[in-house]
């Protein structure tokens, strides 16, 4: 005779769990209820019950940060907004309101201003380290979080407004700054006006000779987009902040190439373009990734079909393999 398989028990409603689940927090055993928060949270996947299985996950997500459990809450952020995706839930104000909360509660570490003693240097080493694991755990968070908005209704490029929250989060927390990849994410937002002041800011921050740097690849990261509107209104907004401010830009070529490039591509001008390409060659090759930039920009405004890309370093290595 055989025997039936004995039946799985059917899940109850999700705010049992989460109930359940908060008493374990509140009785100190984070790590768990990251556990069960995590295999949990399957099962409803796993049923195919998403919209449970997302209540689970957020409020996991927001108590653990809550409680200054940042890895924890990370994670569980993390699975949240992968689990968007298995819900192919739509990119809709109520969702990015969800995503808000989450991100919010990611803590912002104040570093120690004074070193005078051991205990001023292990404070100092504390603090970077757990600023470093809140920059790694909100950048894991909200990528996924682009990522979904990607493939469910927003802009090729992703969220805006995440785009924008990530490259902030970025500059204002991360021990190591990183200009380039903050650019990256506010040039894919919808804030110029906040990217002009962080921009400024990085001004007084920055080793000499880092600043025009960092306002041209903003330029020209904009311009690579096809976005010109936003490219002539940064470079606007920085100048009134710099004088405003009263600082000091310098005579930077690189700053003057930018202007004028500004200008050409206002209109037809693929001469023009080209030569203050050649005129300005020694400040643009102060970074590598100027030259890809200004071919894209080729591309986009002037129709230049774009080199071989087996051309320059790559194509270097395969001539001589």
């Amino acid at each position: 005779m055989s025997r039936q398989r004995p039946r799985r028990a059917a899940l109850p409603p999700a705010q049992e769990n989460v109930e359940k689940l908060e008493k374990v927090i509140n009785d100190g055993n984070f790590y768990g209820a990251q556990q069960m928060y995590k295999s949990i949270s399957a099962r409803y996947v796993t049923a195919q019950r998403f919209t449970e299985a997302l209540e689970i996950l957020h409020s996991g997500a927001c108590i653990q940060l809550k409680n200054n459990q940042i890895t924890c809450g990370a994670e569980l952020a993390v699975l949240y907004a992968e689990t968007l995706v298995k819900a192919k839930t739509p990119y809709d104000e109520e969702t990015l309101d969800s995503i808000r909360k989450i991100f919010a509660l990611f803590p912002r570490i104040p570093v120690p201003n004074t070193l005078e003693d051991d205990d001023g240097m292990h404070e100092l080493t504390e603090a970077l380290g757990r600023a470093k694991t809140c920059v790694e755990g909100c950048s894991s968070f909200l990528k996924a979080a682009i990522k979904w908005s990607m493939e469910f209704g927003a802009p090729k490029t992703g969220s805006p407004e995440l785009h924008v929250m990530l490259a902030e989060y970025m500059y204002s927390e991360s021990p190591e700054m990183d200009m380039p990849r903050v650019s990256y994410h506010f040039v894919r937002g919808n804030d110029p006006a906040k990217f002009a002041s962080i921009l400024v800011n990085f001004m007084g921050k920055c080793y000499p000779g880092e600043d025009d740097l960092a306002i041209a690849r903003a330029i020209l990261m904009y311009l690579s987009m096809g976005n010109l509107k936003d490219a002539n209104f940064l470079m606007d907004e920085v100048n009134k902040e710099v004088e405003s401010k009263q600082l000091d830009l310098g005579e930077s070529d690189l700053i003057q190439f930018i202007t004028y490039l500004l200008q050409t591509l206002l209109r037809d001008a693929l001469p023009l373009f080209n030569m203050l390409r050649a005129n300005y060659k020694s400040s643009i090759d102060r970074e590598p990734a100027f030259n890809e930039l200004l071919d894209e920009i080729a591309e986009r405004f002037f129709g230049v079909k774009r080199r071989n890309p087996l051309q320059g370093m790559f194509g270097d290595i395969f001539k001589m393999m």
